[in-house]
């Protein structure tokens, strides 16, 4: 099993974000993962950075940890040939220590390049495609693509590792986890669902298996859930919501009835050790062996020391 740390670009800006990136390194973490987006869940996140200017230092900054997307959306904000340029070069600067996460996306993000936002199935459609002229392109030389959705024209990536990187698709139901096993080489979760494993490996899938697991640490767990509430409450919505809100503040007004209960329902908050590794754990007893620790606590490095000093021993131990 490898464990990985979260960095919440939309709740931290670029430095901040590096140097948790640094200190996750420090404390043991195998990987980190960063979310790749355009506008902040909420307002009250105030922050949203370009990912990949955040990758790019952190592969500069550290020498052992992996860089993961969670997740890119490589048909709106970003044709697929600019994600397949910037995942080489990221893996260039990284010496071979990224992999590609990929989905179909949020309104949130992608409709800011003004399209018009298209049903689940388009999504699914289009992020197929997406992935054929991104293997497509990572083959070398000049490459053109002509799809329903996406077309490629006289395109080379002139950069590419000897060692191409992986990717891993989100798979939040069976169609997109088969998806997965069909056409990469990992799947990416945020819930414990076994099935979903069973629709990976069932399509051919048979690469790493990543899981967020939701944490909340602080001294207290009245002080986890408060902040998690204030920041993090968007998280309840379920990816029917998650997916179709356009704008921060329509996630505002989508969970203003969610309460403290709600949150310490879904999320392990406070400082018991026992109740974070029974999250964790979840998903490991489901099957996946790539488990993303997401704390939306108020203090990062308090949860570094807590990681590196509680849960890592318990873990690998």
């Amino acid at each position: 099993m490898k464990l990985g740390y979260k960095l919440a670009a939309e709740a931290y800006g670029p430095q901040e974000l590096i140097r948790q990136a640094v200190r996750a390194e420090e404390v043991g973490y195998d990987f980190v993962e960063i979310s790749d987006h355009f506008h902040p869940w909420l307002d009250n996140q105030g922050h949203s950075p370009f990912a990949w200017s955040v990758l790019a230092a952190i592969a500069a900054r550290t020498e052992r940890i992996e860089l993961v997307t969670g997740v890119t959306c490589p048909t709106m904000r970003y044709h697929p040939a600019v994600v397949a340029q910037a995942a080489a070069t990221t893996a260039l600067i990284s010496g071979g220590r990224f992999t590609l996460g990929l989905g179909s996306g949020e309104r949130l993000n992608e409709h800011v390049v003004g399209k018009p936002w298209p049903s689940a199935t388009v999504r699914q459609a289009m992020l197929r495609e997406a992935l054929e002229i991104i293997r497509l392109l990572w083959q070398g030389g000049y490459q053109s693509y002509d799809g329903r959705y996406l077309q490629l024209e006289d395109a080379r990536i002139f950069d590419l590792p000897e060692e191409l990187p992986r990717i891993a698709v989100a798979g939040g139901g069976p169609r997109a986890a088969r998806l997965a096993g069909e056409l990469a080489d990992g799947l990416f979760v945020t819930e414990p669902d076994p099935s979903l494993i069973e629709a990976f490996r069932g399509a051919g899938g048979d690469g790493p298996l990543y899981a967020e697991a939701p944490l909340a640490y602080a001294a207290t767990e009245e002080e986890a859930a408060a902040h998690a509430l204030e920041t993090s409450r968007w998280a309840l919505t379920g990816w029917k919501v998650m997916s179709e809100l356009p704008n921060p503040v329509n996630f505002d007004a989508a969970t203003a009835t969610v309460r403290e209960e709600d949150v310490k329902e879904q999320f392990a908050c406070g400082p018991d050790v026992e109740r974070h590794l029974a999250t964790i754990r979840q998903f490991t007893d489901a099957g996946f062996d790539h488990v993303v620790t997401m704390n939306v606590g108020p203090d990062p490095d308090a949860f570094l020391d807590f990681f590196g000093a509680e849960l890592r021993p318990r873990l690998v131990g």
